[in-house]
């Protein structure tokens, strides 16, 4: 499958769906439609409606659309998302609360890369905004990444953190969502050996693979029956002549999100059915429960073929996270150097993607901190999801990882917060253009 052919041909699949979609609502909402007597002409435009809405968003990259933040005087702000440091990859964004004072707690949220955009923690965001200064790391669509920008691995991605994390200095606090958990206890073990004065205050792991064979689930079966060869055979596509990324080898987004969905078939299929029935009965809203969703998870990136394949064969199958072996350019990277970085474990108990024990692994791995500086977490009855986003977040798991962090920041989490300079180079602050404030 390694051809252009097949990418193009997924790309023209769901063009074309979106098209039979718009095409039917279109006519059934003709308005000589209205004089026939038939209720077929409603069911057909709701199902034209859904039906153009999903695959439609399928390609396009959601909004982050972050609300005002309420401060302490009672007014609301505005929120404006600055890039600070920008590569070919990914870039390192900021999300700023203009005239607002700044937050001590400085967070670098590591979003994953694992087939859906950085805005699948827009809520994790939103929840941390009112406490925290956020910054996020925003990966780019392989496909729209040109073939001279180079290749993108486990490795790189590993450096990419180490960069941001130097740019940020030592007062940051990173929080690790699901597939980046290994990588971010990777890059500070890196710095640890390499720039100590650059690692973070904490770490705070949730939900990640750190040791995939700690817990079996659906995810690592499929990893462990697999071979490489039949992994690229059959997952590996080449981006199309649409995209400024043609000849790159990719895990399409299109497969990944196909993947997704046969998890659950059923409990989707009765989704969008459920659907297609409000909006014949009116009761459907733009943003509604089901679009809320959906917008969110049926929009895909594409990765990098190189990613992609060297986590499933250094994180999943060679475990060299779990073993301590892994390395970066030829240098080995031992967890066991973290001496001082405090490290938090969140795991949910029905989480089906990263299951309990997978994460708690790398508190195994940090022979070199002292107990006092690691914890842990089990979130009773919650799912994946959940444990970063859902309702166990807000109501539990957010409170105590900031009190985590406070409780492992100079003075409480009080200290005066650093100049961080944009990718423009000007330092980023909340007065007039040109003053530099505090961020």
């Amino acid at each position: 499958m390694n051809y252009m052919f097949t990418y193009d041909f997924m790309e023209s699949v769901r063009n074309t769906n979106q098209w039979l979609g718009a095409t039917a609502r279109a006519m059934a909402s003709y308005p000589a439609a209205a004089a026939m007597a038939n209720p077929g002409m409603e069911w057909l435009k709701a199902w034209g409606e859904v039906t153009e809405r999903s695959f439609e968003r399928m390609v396009a990259k959601p909004d982050w659309n972050i609300p005002t933040v309420t401060v302490e005087d009672g007014t609301d702000h505005t929120v404006r998302i600055m890039t600070v440091v920008e590569r070919a990859f990914g870039n390192l964004i900021h999300f700023k609360v203009p005239n607002r004072a700044p937050r001590a707690r400085r967070v670098l949220l590591v979003a994953p890369m694992s087939g859906h955009y950085a805005t699948l923690v827009r809520k994790t965001v939103i929840s941390l905004l009112p406490d925290c200064e956020v910054f996020v790391t925003d990966w780019k669509n392989a496909r729209d990444i040109p073939v001279s920008a180079g290749k993108f691995d486990v490795e790189d991605y590993t450096l990419y953190l180490v960069d941001f994390l130097r740019h940020l200095g030592p007062d940051t606090h990173v929080i690790a969502v699901c597939q980046p958990a290994p990588l971010a206890l990777a890059a500070t073990a890196y710095l640890a050996e390499e720039d100590p004065a650059a690692q973070p205050r904490s770490l705070t792991l949730i939900g990640g693979p750190i040791d995939p064979e700690a817990n079996h689930t659906e995810v690592t079966d499929f990893g462990r029956s697999v071979t490489m060869g039949q992994l690229e055979a059959s997952a590996i596509q080449r981006v199309g002549f649409k995209y400024r990324g043609v000849g790159r080898p990719v895990y399409p987004g299109l497969l990944q999100l196909a993947s997704f969905i046969n998890m659950n078939l059923g409990t989707h299929a009765q989704a969008f059915l459920d659907q297609i029935f409000r909006v014949a009965k009116g009761e459907a809203s733009d943003h509604d429960k089901h679009n809320a969703f959906y917008d969110e998870y049926l929009a895909v990136m594409d990765m990098t073929a190189e990613f992609y394949l060297s986590t499933v064969e250094r994180v999943f199958k060679g475990r060299e996270i779990a073993r301590n072996a892994f390395t970066v350019e030829g240098k080995p990277v031992d967890i066991g150097r973290i001496d001082n970085v405090a490290v938090m474990v969140v795991e949910g108990e029905n989480d089906d993607i990263s299951a309990p024990g997978q994460c708690l692994a790398a508190l195994d791995l940090l022979t070199g901190l002292p107990q006092a500086k690691k914890s842990q977490h089990l979130e009773g009855g919650a799912g994946h999801y959940g444990i970063f986003a859902g309702r166990s977040w807000r109501n539990n798991i957010r409170p105590l990882v900031l009190k985590f962090i406070d409780r492992h920041s100079p003075d409480g989490g009080k200290r005066k917060p650093r100049l961080v300079r944009s990718a423009s180079g000007e330092a980023e602050g909340d007065g007039p253009a040109g003053a530099a404030m505090p961020v």
